[in-house]
């Protein structure tokens, strides 16, 4: 017996208002048959010729067979059979404006008589791609004496009478394959074809499954918009620096400043597991190697309550869904790094392990160049004597990290053991070790999180066990006196738990909830270590730093209607430090849509967040060496509209304020002052603010040749301060006080990305564009002014905080180049990636200096300091 097939569909329900076309959002979208379920012919029963069995389904929101009904008048054994196997059947459900609905679908049994003697030959095997070894799904293989389709493994079954056969495998997009097999009597023979591509697309291969948009502000990303961004290095995570409402430090670095706040005040999650941050140190890349993400939420305001203690946004990667078949993997090599990535699943036992590992190498190529160019040289002296200079020390930056998942199927629940870590070392050394200063940073942390899940009481529940280790080290050297080090290193246990659960057809309930015991410790020694009386050790030690941060929270998301969507939330968030009184901080959240039309929905939401104190980037104890001093306290708010005009195209827009109740944003420096004078001498770094601003994109998502968006982010930052009244000519007035401008405060930045598949290659451009930032003096100088002194010689005057310039705006390009080759069982994928193109300096501070000869009248020099930083990645990537 085989399948005849689907024959037509009656829709169940009232048609909508007007006739829409099946690209429209409300076109209503028919079931597809996701599980065969072959009747057999009964035992004892005849036939002398093939019969069909017709039945009438009638299947559910969930794509279930609820009823069968016999058309017509069949043989009572046959319909009987058929009406055995039609409940076994399964589909995706049908959708009508996005949303799952009941239907009735004819279906037909056709049942063959049994051949008198059975002499045929079976020929099984598979279809795929040459290169990616992707299935192809639907694939035609025909002969003169049958015809079948490939499954959506790419598997087909023949049975065909002995001898010659020619064969035909067809599939759309593929070159034809004529082949001949010759088959004997009663013979199984499996085999493996595979068709060539007519061209190479990565394009193609995506498949966009994005979640409900309930967030206010979230885009999301997917496949190769994360992996072929020119200036990117491929990496997913450096994406983020392109989206509107994010500026960053400096040029290359990727932490992102999301509306007006510290890159630290920002959270960033793997697959549910926090980390204290996401890219390696300098121009490195992301932590993750790219093909363990799927795809990547960003969240860059407003964010659910589902995401705690944080003022800014919230990125949140995906981990790919493991394979359930097939031995898959990559590895790369380029300028900068390598990388491998590998995932066996293990069908036998619903079990599927990948581990990826990257390592670089700039200390071989990136740096060497660096030293070489700062290498000291010689010079002859006026009184001809042969001087060496010193020369700018020599630079180092190394970094490696890992990831290993293991996914385990545990009856319809699921296992998964995830672990992650990285390791980063950068920083100068002396030329001249008796006199040059040397130093440095070094960045670590592991993560190891069990996660489970399983249906309970009609919903899913989830737990998870996660435990980290952080570690920063500062050193710092002047010749070999003086030497000092500073570490501070953490471990963590934290314990998670969640429920979701679809309550009705139009109400979800979704409760979380976590508890974190962290221990940290610190080490200072030498000249970091702190002044005043001590016990005579040139060692400062301050064990067992402790800390319980705990939160519970819930999310209700309602849609009243088609048009509406309406999601409340709410946290209750505590946060303990040894010594020190509990603090509670209560979070409503609340995001709202409504559909004006079929192409335009509006969007609103607000939200109270609170955060202990930040340092410019995250390091290990920083929440808790400055837990005493409260909580950080903002409210958002945004308002905003998304217009899809045609297929393929979105068009966002929102404004946004923020008002900043209370801010305790630390830099490095106070952290290191703070330590020095044990904190008793610290300046009180309490602010308030606000920031507010508008957020446009034009996006183009993933199509079959190009995706691209076009950004703008205005964006104004500011903190309420108490300041010095400068004169003009750099004489004190007293104190006075008012909003001044944030130190990463960018008023204006644009980015463009375009991606664009040729016959033969995949070229791609990024143009960014960002104004520059206040020169506070927090950062470098503050900005001066030409004056003279009381000798009329010239003078670099100060100015007041409230009258500082800007610095200059900068441009960048970013270019990008690939070719695919395909091989019989990979692809070979070779690039080039040139961050800054342009091979523009950003300037980051100006030194106000003077020049001139003994004797020579003094003259004024203004220099702006800034590095050309330019990536020239050109590597080879395999997959299989």
């Amino acid at each position: 017996m085989t399948r005849l097939g689907l024959l037509f569909l009656l829709l169940l329900g009232a048609l909508p208002a007007r006739a829409s076309s099946p690209d429209e959002p409300s076109a209503l979208v028919p079931p597809t048959l996701a599980q065969d379920a072959p009747a057999r012919l009964p035992e004892g029963q005849g036939l002398d010729a093939p019969v069909s069995v017709e039945l009438e389904l009638t299947l559910d929101e969930a794509g279930e067979v609820v009823e069968a009904r016999v058309i017509g008048e069949p043989p009572a054994a046959l319909a009987r059979a058929a009406l055995h196997a039609a409940p076994r059947l399964r589909f995706h459900p049908a959708t009508s404006q996005g949303h799952p609905v009941a239907v009735r679908v004819p279906f037909t049994y056709r049942f063959e008589p049994p051949p008198v003697e059975d002499t045929r030959a079976v020929l099984t095997g598979r279809v795929r791609a040459k290169g990616s070894r992707k299935p192809l799904a639907g694939a035609i293989i025909r002969t003169h004496a049958a015809t079948v389709e490939a499954d959506a493994q790419g598997l087909f079954r023949l049975e065909l009478p002995p001898g010659e056969h020619a064969l035909k495998i067809t599939s759309p997009g593929h070159r034809l394959l004529y082949l001949t097999e010759t088959l004997e009597a009663r013979q199984r023979l499996e085999v493996l074809y595979t068709l060539e591509p007519l061209a190479v697309n990565p394009y193609e291969t995506v498949v966009r499954a994005d979640r409900p948009r309930t967030e206010v502000s979230r885009v999301t990303l997917h496949e190769q918009e994360l992996r072929e961004v020119p200036g990117t290095m491929g990496d997913p995570f450096r994406v983020v620096m392109l989206m509107p409402g994010v500026t960053t430090l400096a040029s290359g670095l990727s932490y992102p400043v999301v509306r007006g706040v510290q890159p630290a005040a920002s959270a960033f999650f793997v697959d549910g597991v926090r980390v204290p941050f996401l890219y390696h140190l300098m121009l490195g890349n992301a932590v993750v190697y790219p093909d363990l993400v799927e795809s990547l939420d960003f969240q860059v305001g407003v964010p659910s309550a589902r995401y705690g203690s944080l003022l800014g946004g919230a990125v949140d990667a995906h981990v790919s869904r493991p394979r359930e078949e097939g031995l898959h993997g990559s590895a790369y090599a380029d300028l900068i790094q390598a990388g491998a990535f590998l995932e066996v699943p293990i069908p036998d036992t619903g079990t599927t392990v990948a581990a990826a590992a990257r390592v670089s190498y700039t200390g071989l190529v990136i740096t060497r160049i660096i030293n070489a160019v700062n290498a000291p040289s010689s010079y002859t002296a006026g009184d001809g004597t042969v001087r060496r200079e010193s020369g700018e020390p020599k630079v180092y930056a190394d970094y490696w990290d890992y990831q290993a998942r293991v996914e385990q199927r545990v009856g319809p629940g699921q296992l998964r053991l995830l672990a992650l870590g990285t390791s980063d070392a950068v920083g100068l050394t002396a030329r001249e070790p008796e006199t040059g200063d040397s130093g440095g940073v070094g960045l670590l942390f592991h993560r190891l999180d069990l996660r489970g899940r399983h249906p309970l009481a009609g919903g899913e529940a989830e737990v998870g066990l996660t435990l980290g280790y952080d570690r920063l080290g500062l050193a710092y050297s002047k010749g070999i006196r003086q030497p000092g080090s500073y570490e501070l290193t953490q471990g963590s246990v934290a314990l998670r738990a969640g429920y979701t659960r679809e309550l009705s057809a139009d109400l979800k309930l979704e409760l979380f909830s976590h508890a974190e015991r962290r221990e940290a410790s610190m080490l200072a020694i030498g000249r970091f270590r702190p002044v005043g009386p001590f016990d005579g050790k040139d060692t400062y030690s301050r064990p067992g730093i402790l800390g319980t941060f705990a939160g519970v929270g819930t999310q209700l998301t309602y849609t009243p209607s088609a048009r509406w969507v309406v999601v409340p939330g709410l946290r209750l968030d505590s946060y303990h430090g040894f010594g020190d009184r509990t603090r509670l901080a209560v979070e409503p959240r609340l995001a709202v849509r409504h559909a004006l039309t079929e192409s335009l929905t509006l969007k609103a939401g607000a939200g109270l967040y609170h955060q202990p104190a930040t340092v410019l980037l995250p390091v290990p104890a920083g929440e808790m060496l400055a837990l005493e001093r409260g909580l950080q306290r903002a409210a958002q708010f945004s308002l905003g509209a998304e217009w899809r005009p045609s297929n393929g195209w979105e068009v966002t827009a929102e404004g946004y304020f923020n008002p900043l109740l209370r801010t305790l944003e630390f830099n490095f420096e106070d952290v290191l002052s703070n330590l020095r004078r044990r904190g008793l001498e610290a300046e009180d770094v309490e602010r308030h603010g606000h920031s507010y601003g508008l957020e446009l994109m034009v996006r183009r998502p993933l199509g079959r040749r190009w995706f691209g968006w076009l950004t703008y982010g205005f964006n104004q930052s500011k903190r309420f301060e108490r300041y010095a009244k400068v004169g003009p000519n750099g004489e004190e007035l007293g104190m006075t006080e008012g909003y001044l401008p944030y130190t990463f405060e960018q008023a204006h930045s644009v980015n463009a990305a375009l991606s664009y598949r040729f016959d033969f290659v995949t070229l791609g451009a990024v143009a960014h564009f960002n104004t520059g930032r206040p020169e506070t003096g927090q950062f470098g100088y503050r900005t001066m002014r030409e004056g003279v002194d009381a000798d009329g010689e010239p003078e670099w005057k100060p100015v007041g905080r409230g009258a500082v310039d800007r610095l200059p705006a900068f441009f960048r390009l970013d270019f990008r180049a690939s070719r695919t080759l395909v091989f019989d069982s990979f692809l070979l994928d070779v690039y080039l990636d040139v961050f800054n193109v342009t091979a523009r300096s950003e300037v980051l501070t100006r030194d106000y200096g003077y020049e001139g000869e003994d004797g020579q009248p003094v003259r004024l020099k203004r220099k702006d300091f800034g590095i050309p930083v330019i990536l020239p990645t050109l590597g080879a990537k395999g997959t299989f």
